[in-house]
């Protein structure tokens, strides 16, 4: 087994190796510029890692991370367009630094080329990729379009919310687990598993950043702190401060996330001190808990040793610990 750091620097030279620019530059050129940018790389790395846990070589899922790396930032490229966003990990998005047409196109031809990675797989084992790949996909697209749809809606429930999340983030990463269980030709029932307890992380994974974003050290977060409140986002401690306030606050937080003054820093404060005295904030470190330890106890169920259940339950903790 490596460390993350290693699975990182081996995914990020094979990513260079395979990804190149090409004719015409203004298709790939793009791609390149989007994967080059970087990131925490936890999906490939998901990936490699699950492959090794079961007992295959990280380099035989090195082309099933890339199939999940540049799906994931295919989605990043049209969710800029979607919101209109200037900036993606500090740097121009695609659709500002060439156009919007630009942004569309090489957006699409990442979703091809992320499924011709799987073309390096034997028959049968495609064919699982590909399924797990065209199942995922949609439920990404799914999760979006709920997310587009709950900034016109006033009536979001928890449950509502919650499936959201698991949608359009932690689907991808159960199956990038999931993926390096079926290059590893692990038994159905521990795939499934590892499935599970990658979704279950996922959801703990968007939890807490939607916490970060309010609660985070700007120092160490990495993003504007407050920005989900600025935006109006209905994320799990709003409708859980809505659903514990009482009426005059609750009232007060519906009519800030409705409006979007110049200067924002007394709307950040004010809902900031309402999800903490309503005790959303407190709410939503137990729910992190929660699907935390509900990953976890999948974990008895995977056939593997004591030593790689002990590496995925620190991988776990180590993820509700960030602070960025």
């Amino acid at each position: 087994m490596h460390s993350i750091q290693e699975y990182q620097e081996l995914f990020k030279n094979y990513l260079s190796e395979k990804v190149t620019t090409k004719d015409p530059v203004n298709l790939y050129e793009p791609i390149s510029y989007i994967l080059e940018l970087g990131g925490k790389r936890l999906r490939p790395v998901l990936t490699l890692m699950t492959a090794e846990i079961f007992g295959t070589d990280y380099k035989k899922a090195l082309n099933a991370a890339l199939a999940v790396e540049v799906f994931h930032n295919f989605s990043l490229v049209h969710d800029d367009i979607m919101d209109d966003a200037p900036l993606r990990r500090g740097k121009e998005t695609v659709h500002e630094k060439w156009d919007l047409n630009t942004g569309i196109l090489s957006g699409d031809a990442m979703l091809i080329i992320a499924y011709q990675f799987f073309e390096h797989y034997d028959p049968v084992t495609f064919q699982k990729l590909a399924r797990l790949f065209g199942k995922t996909a949609i439920e990404v697209c799914e999760g979006q379009q709920y997310d587009i749809d709950f900034e016109e809606r006033d009536d979001v429930t928890i449950r509502e919310y919650l499936k959201m999340i698991e949608y359009k983030t932690a689907v991808l990463v159960g199956a990038a687990m999931k993926m390096g269980a079926l290059v590893a030709e692990t038994s159905a029932e521990n795939a499934e598993a590892i499935y599970n307890f990658g979704l279950n992380l996922g959801i703990a994974f968007q939890l807490q950043d939607d916490y970060l974003d309010v609660f985070g050290d700007p120092k160490t977060f990495g993003k504007q702190v407050g920005g989900d409140i600025i935006e109006n986002k209905k994320t799990y401690l709003y409708l859980k401060a809505l659903e514990l306030s009482a009426v005059e606050e609750a009232k007060e937080l519906r009519h800030l996330f409705s409006i979007q003054p110049k200067d924002s820093a007394d709307k950040v404060e004010t809902v900031t001190a309402i999800f903490k005295a309503s005790g959303s904030a407190q709410h939503t470190q137990e729910e992190i808990y929660h699907y935390t330890q509900k990953a976890f106890k999948i974990l008895s169920t995977l056939e593997i040793d004591e030593e790689k259940k002990s590496i995925l339950k620190v991988f776990g903790e180590s993820l509700m610990k960030r602070t960025v």
